[in-house]
């Protein structure tokens, strides 16, 4: 009885570990949506970038909360928007090279209620501070959406503040006699929306404000490059384009000892699912594994009625292809 019990316990025991989650899982994601992305967030979601799981709060249509200075917690949490919608606040924790020591710290000065105060009271270094500048922690203390100072003028503003004397706190109260410098407008450019998104992306590895292929558009619609929600109203076999930002890659031992290379991207829409076989590796293995974007063509592959991947026959890096397009139609134009 023992040994037909272990021949099949094994199997029985993983499938209800599994299937249990999942249920759940499927439940909270249908139902409470917000709450399902700020916990996988806040839990990891193991081999997948968080970025991805950034790119699916938007299809599910949960808005997403920029890093605060007074709001961002620990963890991920949920907030209710003015529309009375939840969205997922990003949080502290997210920003590169920050410890629990600084985080900690910053929670426990609140509230803040401008850059020169956070500098003094917050316990945060001069690179995490520059960094939450960058990804927007510092936009509502000082209402940069109002066009009068920008987040340049918050970098100068906080070169200056190393420069001055240090303050010393007492609870807090500042001693007498520190006089931080003026925050003024430099009339420096404010960042464009490429610009903010790389800077989340360099410094939170998530692009939070937009989806960094939002940025690509006109290329890949000129070039006609497929949707990854579009792949399914196409036949088997199909020659196609398909672009997106690099979420997976897997190389499995194949029996016939030649190498196989599994690609998944990620558009915005969806992710696509592509396979280099032995023969299409040829010319293309270095982009596949130096480029973070990429630009990949290939044949649609048809298994079952929702299931779709493409049999690769090439790659690029999409930046560099983007911006020889760029070039061509400002050479175009000159003439």
């Amino acid at each position: 009885m023992l040994r037909a019990f272990a021949s099949f316990g094994f199997c029985k025991a993983h499938a209800a570990a599994f299937a249990l989650p999942t249920y759940q899982s499927a439940y909270l994601k249908t139902h409470h949506p917000a709450a399902f992305i700020a916990g996988v967030l806040t839990h990891d979601p193991g081999m997948y970038p968080k970025r991805l799981m950034i790119d699916e709060a938007r299809q599910l249509g949960v808005g997403l909360a920029p890093l605060d200075i007074n709001y961002s917690g620990e963890q991920y949490t949920v907030e209710r928007d003015e529309k009375g919608g939840d969205h997922v606040r990003i949080a502290l924790t997210s920003v590169s090279g920050i410890s629990d020591k600084e985080v900690t710290s910053i929670i426990a000065g609140r509230p803040y209620i401008d850059l020169s105060d956070f500098y003094r009271r917050s316990g945060a270094s001069h690179p995490v501070i520059e960094t939450l500048i960058l990804t927007g922690a510092l936009d509502r203390v000082h209402s940069l959406n109002s066009g009068t100072i920008n987040h340049r003028d918050l970098l100068l503003h906080l070169s200056d503040l190393t420069r001055s004397p240090v303050a010393t706190v007492a609870g807090s109260q500042m001693v007498f006699g520190f006089a931080p410098p003026d925050l003024a407008a430099s009339g420096l450019p404010p960042m464009g929306a490429a610009e903010k998104v790389r800077n989340e992306v360099e410094r939170l590895g998530m692009d939070i404000t937009h989806h960094m292929l939002e940025f690509y558009a006109p290329f890949l619609n000129a070039i006609g490059a497929v949707k990854s929600s579009d792949l399914l109203s196409l036949r088997s076999q199909s020659e196609v384009l398909v672009a997106g930002i690099k979420v997976a890659m897997q190389t499995p031992p194949a029996r016939s000892g030649r190498r196989v290379i599994f690609l998944t991207l990620d558009d915005g829409y969806g992710c696509t699912d592509s396979t280099f076989f032995s023969g299409a590796q040829e010319g293309f293995a270095s982009t596949l594994y130096g480029s973070s974007i990429l630009l990949v063509r290939g044949k649609t592959r048809r298994t079952g009625d929702r299931g779709i991947s493409i049999n690769a026959s090439g790659a690029w890096d999409l930046r560099q292809a983007y911006e020889k397009w760029s070039r061509k139609l400002l050479e175009t134009a000159a003439k």
